[in-house]
């Protein structure tokens, strides 16, 4: 086991897992890496098993000390990785000697970079699960400069060293909307309306949800009462302006929901910065 110390945390770094699986019936939301698969991919480089913790980077900015050597992979937004002046590059593992730092260069594509260290991070777990509930303020609290972390056991196999090939995102993202219970709330002019648009990322969408900006469609006459919801959930807000709900979205909502957009597509919008292009397509019933 070996300490992490968190030298600066960027603009945003949380220890985050797989989530809360079974937290609905409490009114806990799932939380969790954003972009499950970029999470998945790091633990597995270090050899760890996939529930095993690690590090959620907003945009890079994140410098870290290893008291001990140990094994680190980064994946998702496109940062340089430094080590001993060394910028070793995303979605491979890299052995880092005792004492060494290890910095995120400012992602130059994409807007979650997730950081693993082998043997996993060995935060306090709350409800069964080491993620930070930014909504909830449930989980560890967000990294600090001075944070320090250790190192777990959670390994299952041997560091992968050789890079991985990992396709760049597109410019636009096209997201696969299964119909949902209230998909009647729009009628064909609206769907045609939907797909016709170029919805843009808002600046203002976070964990909780990422709000699209274009032509409003038309909004439904008042809210519904509150019903079960969970991420990827497309909501139409008074405003008719979509939001999908991201891993910290609460348990109920009120807004109708239009569909509900597959984990594929929950990926992709975590790395979406403001101002990315987002296709909502239909998927047939």
């Amino acid at each position: 086991m070996s300490a992490l110390r968190i030298v600066e945390p960027g603009p945003l770094a949380l220890v985050q897992d797989l989530g809360r699986a079974d937290g609905a019936a409490m009114g806990v939301g799932r939380s969790g890496a954003f972009d499950v698969g970029a999470h998945r991919l790091a633990q597995r480089l270090c050899g760890n098993d996939p529930s095993a913790a690690g590090i959620e980077v907003l945009l890079g900015g994140l410098v870290l000390r290893v008291d001990a050597p140990t094994v680190v992979a980064v994946t998702g937004a496109r940062v340089g990785v430094v080590v001993d002046a060394i910028d070793h590059g995303t979605d491979h593992a890299v052995f880092v000697p005792a004492g060494a730092e290890v910095r995120l260069t400012t992602a130059r594509a994409g807007a979650r970079a997730y950081v693993a260290v082998r043997g996993g991070i060995a935060a306090p777990a709350v409800l069964g699960s080491r993620s930070r509930d930014t909504l909830g303020s449930i989980g560890p609290p967000p990294l600090h400069a001075g944070s320090m972390l250790e190192t777990g056991e959670l390994t299952s196999g041997d560091p992968w060293i050789e890079p991985v090939p990992v396709a760049d995102r597109p410019d636009a993202i096209v997201l696969r909307v299964a119909p949902g219970p209230h998909d009647d709330v729009l009628d064909d002019a609206g769907w045609a309306q939907l797909h016709a648009t170029a919805w843009t990322v808002d600046g203002r969408s976070d964990r909780v949800g990422v709000r699209l900006g274009g032509a409003p469609l038309p909004a439904p006459a008042s809210d519904l009462p509150s019903f079960p919801v969970l991420p990827g959930c497309v909501q139409l807000p008074a405003d008719g302006q979509p939001v999908v709900l991201g891993p910290d979205a609460g348990v109920t909502g009120g807004y109708p929901v239009l569909g509900v957009v597959d984990a594929e597509g929950l990926d992709a919008l975590a790395q979406a910065r403001p101002g990315t292009a987002v296709r909502l397509r239909r998927a047939a019933r």
